[in-house]
Parts: structure tokens; C-alpha cells; sequence
């Protein structure tokens, strides 16, 4: 299914994921332990609650446009404003994209969001026909 502008920017994250023949998911490497994974969420988590404080948002994703905009390298910001142009983006595709770099920042134990983060959050942007990617 493919969605189109106004709707595809009320979602932060989409991927479209190709079957893999059972042969190959036989070889693939093993991944990271959950453990692992858990670990590095509560680290972002608890990041966020420093960040905003008590009587701020709970997370990312409830933050205001000031909030995440702080600790943004002027590289990364560069690269949002260029990639927005390229692909369309909506000032509420901006901020979501925005939203998910700031939590891969996050997880990478960043204060600072970087070049490759708004890079990442990009790459999760489901591209649509017609669109360059970044």
C-alpha cells in the first residue's frame, strides 16, 4: 500500500521490508541481545526526562518544536532544511523527522543531534514515487 502526503506526514517512521528466503535468514549473523536494547532505551528515556525535566514532556515525541531544536548541530539542521525542500516535507514531516533524529541522538547516547542522525530519521521517511531521496 502507498500512502501520499498529508497522511504519510502523520507517521514518524515507516519501512517497507522485502521477504527473505528462509536459506538466507538461516545465515544472517545474530542480532543484538535484548538485554542490550532495553539498556540503551531506558538510557534515552532517562536522557529525555533530564533534558525536559519533571514538568516538561515525558518524551520526543511530546516536545515542542524549541525543545527539539535545541542541541541541533548547525550541520544537521543544514541538512533537515535541503532535505525537506527535496522531498516535500511538510513543516509537520520536518518536525516528525526531526522527532525521530532527536531519539536516534538518543539512543546513540548524543546530546547533540548530528548530520547522521537527521540522516537516519530520514532514510525512515517512506519514499513515495517521484521523490529524490536525500
Amino acid at each position: 500500500m502507498r500512502l501520499s502526503g498529508p497522511l504519510l506526514d502523520r507517521m514518524d517512521i515507516t519501512i517497507e521490508v522485502m521477504p527473505i528466503a528462509p536459506a538466507e535468514l538461516a545465515r544472517a549473523p545474530a542480532g543484538e541481545a535484548s538485554t542490550a536494547v532495553a539498556a540503551r532505551v531506558k538510557a534515552a528515556r532517562a536522557a529525555q526526562r533530564a533534558r525536559y525535566g519533571v514538568d516538561g514532556p515525558p518524551n520526543n515525541a511530546e516536545a515542542s518544536l524549541a525543545q527539539l531544536q535545541q542541541g541541533i548541530e548547525a550541520e544537521a539542521a543544514h541538512l533537515l532544511e535541503v532535505a525537506a525542500t527535496r522531498l516535500g516535507l511538510s513543516s509537520r514531516g520536518q518536525v516528525r523527522s526531526l522527532r525521530v533524529a532527536r531519539t536516534i541522538a538518543d539512543l546513540a547516547g548524543s546530546g547533540m543531534i548530528r548530520r547522521a542522525h537527521i540522516a537516519e530519521a530520514l532514510a525512515f521517511r517512506h519514499r513515495m514515487p517521484g521523490r529524490v531521496a536525500a
